[in-house]
């Protein structure tokens, strides 16, 4: 995977069936797509095998690859022209066909699943700068009802600097205040600590709560 490839599919995951509607071919244990760029001038081929993804430029008269465009240190209009081609059909395909896979733990996993099945719910990454940060917004309002990011435990005056998975979720005022413990559930990270709470993913609160809490926010989240 050449370094282009590497980051516009970096932590995410393809989704096959999406594949195949987009145009994609199985074959063998590949996924293979072919098509023109520049006004047909180059064919492009992308090759997706498992998690890795591999694309390469071609001319089609003589089907020899023509690399140039991937040198860091490559320059000029007729590059420039090229590497943008490249760069917005494979970020297309990433976004049509790939799902995000940034949060690996068995809680997050659960609660992904959770939200999907339930509210039919997709994490979206708004921050191109912040891979590691994503929100749920409610379908009817765009509201926010939760926040699903990655911290440092000591961040939240806890004694590690081990890396967690996070979620911020809406509370009602009186809630926050009984339940922020401060070893649990903390007042919102980056968010109104009169209105949204802190959470690890890594079952210091258990999941039936968990779940029970994303539920209050969905709704809190509607007004």
């Amino acid at each position: 995977m050449n370094r282009i490839c590497g980051r516009i599919f970096k932590n995410k995951k393809p989704d096959f069936n999406r594949l195949i509607k987009y145009g994609f071919k199985r074959s063998g244990e590949s996924y293979i797509m072919y098509c023109r760029v520049l006004d047909g001038q180059f064919g492009l081929t992308v090759r997706v095998n498992g998690e890795e993804v591999d694309a390469t430029v071609y001319d089609p008269a003589t089907e020899d690859a023509y690399t140039l465009f991937l040198a860091e240190g490559a320059v000029g209009s007729f590059v420039g022209e090229v590497r943008a081609a490249y760069e917005q059909v494979l970020t297309d395909i990433a976004v049509k066909c790939f799902d995000s896979f940034v949060f690996k733990s068995a809680y997050a996993a659960a609660v992904i699943k959770y939200v999907s099945e339930k509210y039919g719910g997709r994490l979206e990454f708004l921050w191109e700068k912040i891979s590691d940060t994503a929100v749920w917004r409610r379908s009817d309002n765009k509201k926010w009802y939760g926040v699903l990011f990655t911290l440092r435990k000591s961040k939240l005056g806890l004694g590690s600097d081990d890396m967690a998975e996070i979620i911020n979720l809406h509370a009602a005022p009186e809630d926050v205040e009984r339940m922020v413990d401060g070893k649990k559930i903390f007042g919102g990270w980056h968010m109104n600590k009169k209105h949204w709470i802190t959470l690890c993913l890594d079952g210091s609160v258990p999941l039936e709560d968990i779940c029970r809490l994303i539920d209050i926010s969905y709704a809190l989240a509607e007004k």
